[in-house]
């Protein structure tokens, strides 16, 4: 018994060969413009673009190649129902197959920079390139409202967390979880200008926590609490140089003290001083001064504050909840300096050696922000 096979319409196989090449040709396109695109910009190329640079390709071929090649064979029926039909297919076949070429193109391109060595993309590299290509990729959260804002410092901008979110950066492989956290955050520092920044990574590089915090800028934040920055014209004594206290002296009609101060800067006749902040009504921005040097005295507390709102650590309280991890645990075995621990009943003790933390105490300590997050946690009463 015989089974008779359909033939297979020439036309029909080559419509469909035709649609095949404008679907390749629009794909190939799109894909050598987004590697290029990714290559200048080091971004993605936008999806309109590629939908568009693929429309192109296939009206191009239409327009030229199909309408000349009708024309040498004697066809004049580009008008024809067929022709309209064959035209809006292969315009949608190009459409569809651009963004896919899109796609590819940039998936190649990252890669290939992932291997070139690149510090930062906007998209996660393939799994094939951190396997093989030694690099481990740290990336940020898509959305800018999953970055938290530091306890205790001032807030990054929100332009600085609209860049930041969906940054992929790259690091070497075989780094410890410590190291890479320590590399991340120098990274963030250096090249986006955040001041403070506290992450948790998993072991493949994962963020599991981040929050961020501004840089202090300026002499506002070195200033200390109930203190002020005025300019005066005044005369500053030769040897004068910032950090200096010294007096203000009002020279007419007659010689008057006014007040004390730290000189923070002179430019000629301008001086900057730091002074109490209701001592500063005293002196007039039309009058000069003369500054008179003082010896060095001790201001432990001024150096103190001044210090801690410069530096990396800030001063917070840990409150020992009744039942939380924190009580009976030594004061010296914590993770933090400890500057002075007040009980319950409100008295500061001197923190002797043996001092344990007891529920309703108010720790006072100096740590980073990620230590001090952790120190809460563990102060907190379980859940019921």
């Amino acid at each position: 018994m015989q089974v008779s096979v359909p033939a297979v319409d020439p036309f029909l196989l080559r419509t469909l060969a035709r649609l095949l090449a404008f679907a390749v040709g629009a794909a190939l396109v799109s894909a050598v413009a987004a590697l290029v695109y990714r290559w200048y910009t080091k971004l993605r190329l936008p999806l309109w673009l590629s939908i568009l640079l693929g429309l192109s390709v296939v009206a191009l071929a239409l327009n030229t190649v199909g309408v000349f090649t009708d024309l040498l064979s004697g066809q004049t029926s580009i008008f024809s129902v067929e022709r309209i039909v064959f035209n809006v297919l292969a315009l949608g076949v190009g459409a569809i197959s651009a963004p896919v070429g899109r796609l590819v193109g940039d998936r190649v391109a990252t890669d290939v920079f992932a291997f070139a060595g690149a510090r930062e993309l906007d998209v996660e590299v393939s799994r094939i390139v951190r396997s093989v290509g030694r690099i481990t990729d740290v990336t940020l959260p898509e959305d800018a409202d999953d970055i938290d804002d530091i306890e205790g410092y001032d807030p990054v901008s929100p332009a600085t967390k609209e860049t930041l979110a969906g940054k992929t950066l790259i690091f070497p492989r075989r780094l410890s979880v410590s190291e890479l956290e320590n590399r991340f955050v120098t990274r963030l520092q250096d090249d986006y200008d955040v001041g403070h920044v506290d992450v948790e990574l998993t072991d493949d590089g994962t963020i599991e926590y981040l929050a961020l915090g501004s840089r202090a800028t300026g002499i506002g934040p070195t200033l200390a609490p109930g203190t002020v920055a005025v300019a005066v014209r005044a005369d500053p004594a030769h040897a004068a140089s910032p950090g200096d206290r010294v007096q203000v002296w009002r020279t007419e009609p007659a010689a008057e003290r006014l007040l004390t101060g730290e000189l923070r800067a002179h430019v000629d006749d301008v001086a900057t001083l730091a002074v109490d902040g209701e001592e500063a009504t005293h002196l007039d921005a039309d009058e000069t001064y003369r500054l008179v040097t003082l010896p060095a005295e001790p201001q432990a507390e001024r150096e103190f504050a001044s210090l801690l709102r410069a530096a990396e650590e800030t001063m917070y309280v840990v409150n020992v909840a009744a039942g939380s991890d924190l009580v009976g645990v030594a004061v010296e075995s914590l993770d933090a300096t400890v500057v002075a621990v007040q009980s319950e009943d409100g008295t500061v003790d001197d923190l002797p050696d043996d001092r344990t933390l007891a529920p309703g105490d108010a720790v006072y300590v100096v740590s980073r922000p990620e230590t001090y997050r952790r120190l809460d946690a563990r102060s907190r009463a379980p859940e019921a």
